[in-house]
């Protein structure tokens, strides 16, 4: 089996699924964010995760596609809240349409996700909406330590840990379990499966924090010093701020209360106490440490090894990127 395979039936119901009709101005834009792409990533993994235990992957293509739903409703509500002007390199819906027109649809997303979800088997149909609510209460808890962070100087790395495992990992990681439940796995694998989403999810935001400071720009994909820039809590800023002593932390601190400075030259003095700290290769431990965590997971996991490399192949394909 070819991931080519799983991400061509994917499309299909990507570009023929219908959100509603009347009023446009509630659905127009329901459409707009489902067709700006992305990397697919959630939905795929739950294919995969079907795969690994049966032939009849495909019942799982609109449940897979509830968590590719529900993942654009929660960018298009960061994006009101971040005040964000692009998405993907195109304008946010807020600033296409206008925030209301952004709030009701992003509403509507959550509402057609859940519908989506009901394609699941009878069987399985109570614990998956159990498990999707938890893990669409949990997306939003970590969005509200995101936002509780920005006004904190004493996060800590297990704090954080916390934040970007509810944010952005426990989905990936109910993308995977979601596969296992849909093709009947039982509860010690559907467990594995999530751990292992879990883990590499942080492995992922670790990374996208590290290639922010230290990315190649003509592969990252946006601007690389961005979170430097706007001082945004991440893991490298939290650990500088944890080891940084006595003249360093006095030069961090400064570059933090500033509000007029030459963005290129803070970027660089920054990135400059990272290094005196040894602050890009704790993370790259990190990285390693939680990426392996996740394939333990998936080693301990009962499925033939064929269908296990297929997924193997493609997280690895992720871990490897830099953009």
């Amino acid at each position: 089996m070819r991931i080519d395979s799983f991400v061509d039936v994917l499309q299909t119901e990507l570009t023929t699924t219908q959100y509603g009709q009347h009023p446009p101005e509630l659905y127009d834009p329901i459409r707009y964010i489902m067709s700006l792409g992305g990397k697919r990533l959630r939905p795929l993994l739950t294919l995969m995760g079907t795969y690994l235990f049966t032939d009849d992957w495909e019942k799982a293509v609109r449940p897979a596609l509830a968590v590719e739903v529900f993942h654009n409703f929660t960018l298009m509500h960061d994006d009101i809240m971040d005040q964000a002007p692009l998405r993907r390199g195109h304008l946010t819906v807020h600033e296409k349409w206008n925030p209301n027109t952004a709030i009701l649809s992003g509403d509507v997303m959550l509402v057609n996700a859940f519908e989506l979800m009901l394609n699941v088997e009878a069987g399985a149909l109570k614990t998956v909406m159990t498990r999707f609510s938890r893990t669409a209460a949990e997306v939003c808890e970590g969005q509200q330590l995101d936002m509780n962070f920005e006004t904190r100087w004493d996060v800590t790395e297990t704090e954080y840990i916390d934040m970007i495992r509810l944010k952005t990992s426990v989905l990936l990681g109910f993308a995977l379990e979601l596969g296992g439940l849909i093709a009947g796995a039982d509860a010690e694998t559907t467990q594995l499966l999530y751990d292992a989403g879990v883990n590499v999810g942080i492995g992922f935001q670790l990374k996208d924090d590290l290639l922010d400071v230290y990315g190649d720009p003509a592969k990252f994909g946006k601007q690389v010093g961005g979170d430097i820039i706007a001082n945004k809590k991440t893991f490298l800023l939290i650990e500088a701020l944890e080891k940084g002593q006595g003249p360093l932390r006095s030069e961090l601190d400064d570059w933090l209360r500033r509000t007029d400075f030459d963005k290129a030259e803070k970027v660089r003095a920054v990135t400059s106490i990272y290094d005196q700290l040894n602050i890009r290769q704790l993370t790259e431990q990190r990285i390693d440490d939680y990426f392996a965590r996740g394939f333990d997971c998936f080693a301990r996991i009962d499925a033939d090894p064929a269908r296990k490399a297929v997924l193997l192949d493609f997280v690895q394909q992720l871990i490897g990127r830099e953009s």
